[in-house]
């Protein structure tokens, strides 16, 4: 009975001794030499410090990361306010436009304050599909914007406006 419990008790012994974290670990001797090397050079290294070439810091550019709206905020995106029906209003039919039209093969309009002449340029061109040579614009006394609208030679100003 009693030599029964000692071979368990050795056996449980042998087991605890040899678990397989212990099997896989380094040598002694190696790891002695290992450590006997860190403590003589040291662990540490030393770092030189950065020179600096500018007397001005500059802060280092981060990650901006792009924005991802879990729900839109507005449920209609907005329509343009300038297509090219509010773009161009009306063209004009003065005596001096009418000279314009013959003489230099310019449209005369009256466009929106808001507009461009690049918005006035291709206004024109959708609407009369005819290509536009320059634009010059002027704001009126009344307060209204004129626009001259140059055609090139290959179209006549004379057709377009009839």
């Amino acid at each position: 009975y009693f030599p029964f419990i000692s071979f368990f008790s050795s056996l449980s012994f042998f087991l605890i001794s040899f678990s397989p974290h212990l099997i896989f670990t380094m040598p002694a001797r190696s790891k002695a030499v290992k450590s006997a090397k860190a403590v003589k050079k040291g662990t540490f290294k030393k770092h030189s410090a950065k020179v600096r070439t500018k007397t001005t810091f500059y802060r280092p550019k981060t990650l901006k990361l792009a924005r991802l709206p879990k729900y839109l905020r507005k449920s209609v995106p907005a329509r343009p306010k300038l297509d090219k029906y509010s773009t161009l209003k009306y063209p004009l039919c003065t005596e001096s436009a009418m000279k314009q039209i013959e003489d230099n093969n310019t449209l005369t309009f009256i466009v929106d304050l808001r507009a461009t002449k690049r918005h006035i340029k291709a206004a024109v061109k959708d609407m009369y599909e005819v290509d536009v040579a320059k634009v010059n614009t002027l704001i009126r006394p009344d307060g209204q914007k004129k626009a001259y609208v140059r055609l090139p030679p290959a179209f006549e100003a004379l057709e377009v406006a009839n």
